[in-house]
């Protein structure tokens, strides 16, 4: 379909589309026109990654801009909003607005109204209708992204209830819902009332296969040579494979090597692989792609002092990285974007990269498709539809000709298991994880707090709006789980029940619910600071980050081998600090919880005492971005404390902000002051103080030469820093810095990046 013939799109798109090589639309796409999405029809696509689900969306998008209407794009990450709002600003030259919101939960964020085109996650949108964000009124197509994640226990219920509220508030809503693989998409159009095109055209050949015997063994019954030599594994043979040119009887290049992307199921084996494919990849590098790589190394090393970040800058130098959720969000968005640009060979990550951010190769090599579960114990396979979701990031329309996804095999019936399981298999059902409990007390309170239910009989109305509702067959479950979520909130004075039947939340609870609390974490809050009040006394920092890291909402460190002794030892020599009753030793289930939670607060108290991050990485066993992640969701919710500490009037509230400040800057109490300038942090706090410059009036009177000696002679840092602190001549031209002010320079003090960031304590994701 030409892309003229298109109705419903501005004037301008189909020529900027053509200025961008496209000229006509992929067959799903074209299917997708003819659906109605671009005449305020719902639809749910599920089609192929590469095979243009982008384009379908801003299609319904922009659509709807030209007819005077908004709308907003919903992702799963936050990574993946900052890459699809740069994506969509390819459309501001022609008036179109794009706005980016994926922090602060607390904010209903009111300059969004004047956007066009809004990206969020979808805890975003959700707590924007919780805290009555009024330019939601105004949507007329919503585009969910990787809408399969209804089917995550942790982020499915809140993109579930999130749609059913929002089609809620506007009855006529499109809903644009897309995914690379949905096993049961006829269903998901059902519940959202849409239209659907479900179609596995691809623009360029996906063949599927697994390794065995020292050859690929392909879906349509072919077998191709890869050989593993004997001092090779079977991964760094298919690595080396993909990266040679192939070559006709002249010598000449017919088609050139490309890129690897190896999934295995450990952060650990993420990092052991990816040191090893290193040793391939460095000898398929020219002298360009070396300098360019060494410059992206550097600054990957620059941007944390830890084991971690020297291991991955050391493997990025050779062509290679790793990829997993404990690397920090500046590292990982250098390995994306090196590797997208063909200058990283080949990257080894844990499944969190298969979830939408757009990261293709040539081949994709699924090593590992067991991994470890708690629950069940021991190692289990992944799922169906966790394998498609790697194995459609072969592939790059324009720079591959075709794309290969591969598992490994260890012998013939292991070769025919993965055909029958991954190979040949569809992708399970979607199922709604609306009905257990965490998920379900949450969006119950917020369903009151905002106003979408008024009665008990109202509330299940909504819910029987959910995506669980339209699939569960058991009579009454969803009406028994409402109940006594609903028992629950009232016993903890989140809600209250009228004598008509009447429900509303309390002043509590519409608290709760603004700061995006899972009323659990909340009960836990004003129970320990209820404690410390009726004791008459100030919590101190660390029973504060104790009593935040026994939350639902935090994610503790686990125990390892031997810490159960040490960390009971600490418990009783801090117990007074405590806000709650410590558990007995022989409790083991709820006493192994109150360790961890210690764990996890011991990490927050070294952060806010101004342990070296390689450390505190080594002591704990984690990495720069879990430290991170800690640090944020800590804040969060310490946040949150103040909040309900001053809601119901505990006494406590300047205890907790205290506490809050020292963990974001991560400093002890007398750097706060000075830390709270922008681009300070606590390492360039430390030194100023020993310089004696402690407080920010020091710094805006502080002789100069004395500040660049502090801060080792970088001029530009030292002139921003006085500029931000209010000083009336920042610039240090001339200015000779003050060696006796100079920091004393550890082993690994040099590698803090000094120009890079703007302000060291400002982190990534939850």
């Amino acid at each position: 379909m030409e892309l003229t013939a298109v109705d419903g799109i501005p004037e301008w798109l189909p020529g900027h589309l053509s200025d961008e090589g496209i000229e006509a639309l992929y067959p799903p796409q074209a299917e997708a026109v003819d659906a109605g999405v671009t005449r305020g029809e719902s639809l749910v696509a599920s089609v192929p990654t590469a095979s243009g689900k982008t384009l379908v969306a801003e299609l319904a998008m922009l659509a709807s801009v030209a007819a005077g209407g908004k709308a907003l794009y919903i992702v799963p990450l936050r990574a993946l909003a900052s890459e699809k709002k740069a994506e969509f600003e390819q459309f501001t030259p022609y008036g179109v607005e794009v706005g980016v919101s994926t922090g602060n939960y607390e904010s209903n964020e009111r300059w969004l109204g004047e956007k066009d085109i809004v990206v969020a996650t979808s805890e975003k949108v959700d707590s924007l209708v919780r805290n009555g964000a009024s330019w939601l009124d105004r949507l007329d197509c919503v585009v969910a992204d990787e809408v399969h994640l209804v089917d995550d226990p942790n982020r499915g219920p809140t993109l579930e209830v999130t749609l059913a509220k929002l089609r809620r508030i506007n009855p006529n809503l499109q809903v644009v819902a897309l995914s690379a693989t949905i096993g049961n998409a006829e269903e998901l159009a059902g519940w959202l009332d849409a239209e659907l095109v479900d179609s596995e055209w691809r623009p360029i050949d996906l063949r599927k296969g697994v390794h065995y015997g020292q050859a690929l063994h392909f879906d349509d019954g072919s077998q191709r040579e890869l050989r593993v030599k004997s001092s090779e594994r079977a991964t760094e043979a298919i690595v080396r494979d993909t990266l040679q040119d192939d070559v006709d009887e002249d010598g000449e290049v017919v088609e050139a090597g490309g890129s690897s992307l190896v999934f295995v199921n450990s952060r650990r084996n993420a990092e052991s692989a990816a040191k090893r494919l290193a040793n391939t990849t460095v000898d398929h590098l020219d002298g360009d792609e070396v300098a360019r790589l060494q410059a992206v190394s550097e600054e990957i090393r620059g941007v944390s002092d830890t084991e971690t970040s020297d291991d991955l800058a050391d493997c990025v130098a050779k062509g290679a990285a790793f990829h997993h959720a404990g690397l920090e969000s500046r590292q990982r968005s250098l390995v994306e974007d090196a590797f997208r640009d063909r200058l990283i060979k080949c990257v080894s990550a844990t499944p969190t990269l298969a979830a939408g951010v757009n990261t293709p190769s040539r081949r994709v090599v699924v090593r590992d498709w067991r991994r470890y579960s708690g629950d069940a114990g021991g190692m289990t396979p992944l799922s169906v539809l966790e394998v498609h979701q790697m194995m459609g990031r072969a592939g790059r329309p324009g720079m591959d000709p075709y794309g290969e996804a591969v598992l490994l095999a260890n012998s013939h019936d292991e070769l025919d298991e993965l055909f029958e399981r991954y190979v040949w298999a569809q992708p399970e059902p979607v199922r709604s994880k609306l009905a257990a409990e965490p998920a379900m007390r949450t969006h119950i309170l917020a369903t009151v707090a905002s106003g979408f239910a008024s009665s008990r009989d109202t509330l299940l109305e909504f819910l029987e709006e959910t995506l669980y509702a339209a699939q569960t067959d058991e009579q009454g479950r969803l009406e028994r789980v409402m109940e006594r979520m609903l028992g629950y909130l009232e016993a903890n004075g989140f809600v209250e029940r009228e004598a008509d039947g009447g429900l509303k939340a309390t002043g509590l609870g519409h608290t709760v619910s603004r700061l995006y609390l899972d009323p659990m974490s909340a009960a836990e809050i004003v129970d320990g600071l209820r404690e410390a009040s009726e004791a008459g006394r100030d919590p101190t920092a660390m029973g504060l980050y104790h009593l935040v890291s026994r939350t639902p909402d935090m994610y503790q460190l686990y125990l390892r081998s031997g810490d159960r002794e040490e960390l009971t030892m600490e418990a009783y020599e801090r117990e007074g600090e405590f806000l709650g009753a410590m558990p007995s030793e022989f409790e083991d289930e709820r006493f192994e919880d109150w360790l961890s939670a210690l764990k996890t607060a011991l990490l927050l108290e070294d952060w806010a005492e101004e342990v070296d991050e390689d450390r505190i990485t080594e002591k704990y066993g984690v990495g720069p971005g879990d430290i991170r992640g800690k640090v944020d969701t800590a804040g969060w919710l310490l946040g949150a404390a103040e909040s309900l500490a001053a809601e119901l009037d505990l006494g406590s509230a300047t205890a907790v902000r205290r506490a809050k400040k020292r963990v974001d800057d991560g400093v002890r109490e007398e750097l706060l002051d000075l830390a709270g300038v922008r681009g300070v942090g606590r390492k360039r706090a430390r030194r100023l103080f020993e310089a004696g410059i402690e407080t920010r009036a020091d710094l805006r009177e502080a002789e100069k030469a004395v500040v660049l000696g502090a801060l080792r002679g970088r001029r530009k840092t030292a002139e921003r820093i006085l500029e931000n602190a209010g000083h009336q001549h920042p610039s240090m031209e001339d200015v000779e810095a003050d060696e006796s002010a100079a920091p004393v320079v550890d082993e690994r003090d040099g590698a803090e990046a000094e120009d890079g960031a703007e302000n060291q304590a400002t982190f990534g994701d939850f």
